[in-house]
């Protein structure tokens, strides 16, 4: 019978070690920079509001005819996921055509798509060129919009960020490995 209990302990003491040493596979260690934003409800938003939280951070635009279609949509559905498994995770979502982007057409916007915004932060409120440069030097994606067009090029990542404002992994934002998502944030979660 004691033999019994001692495995049973060593089994569990085993699992627990095992939960404890998990880590992120393939990370990255990008440091943020400061700024603040204008968010959809015209409220300054910036990294200082974010400490100590994990997020998600994607870039899109309203007036996006391709690739954010299915951004928006899969986002809004990993948001809703989370929410099920009870993480508390914020979205970041950074506008990259903000001469057209205000607060009420991102707002307009991510209600389209069902979004939660008690979570779920779309910011404006600086130049093309500022947040070419900002996506650039922060989250290594283009973000720029060329003569004469009407459609950004810009990066499709889902980009998680840890507690500390620092991107720890990067991911398909088209087709996202939702479960590896949802595993790397627990993994932040749980971080000290």
């Amino acid at each position: 019978m004691l033999k019994t209990k001692w495995f049973t302990l060593l089994i569990v003491l085993s699992l627990f070690l095992v939960g404890c040493g998990q880590e992120i596979k393939d990370p990255v260690s990008w440091e943020i920079e400061d700024f603040t934003f204008t968010n959809q409800n015209n409220e300054d938003v910036g990294l200082a509001d974010l400490q100590g939280e994990v997020w998600l951070a994607d870039f899109v635009f309203t007036n996006c005819t391709t690739v954010c279609l299915p951004m928006m949509a899969n986002m809004t559905a990993l948001q809703e996921q989370l929410k099920q498994e009870g993480l508390d995770v914020r979205i970041v979502s950074f506008s990259v055509d903000p001469t057209i982007d205000t607060p009420e057409v991102l707002k307009s916007y991510a209600e389209n798509y069902g979004a939660d915004l008690s979570s779920w932060d779309l910011l404006t409120g600086y130049s093309p060129e500022e947040i070419d440069a900002f996506a650039m030097e922060n989250f290594k994606v283009v973000a720029r919009k060329p003569a004469n067009e009407d459609q950004v090029i810009h990066g499709t990542s889902f980009n998680l960020v840890d507690k500390d404002g620092v991107v720890r992994k990067f991911y398909d934002g088209i087709d996202p490995p939702t479960e590896e998502i949802i595993s790397d944030i627990k993994i932040l979660l749980a971080e000290e």
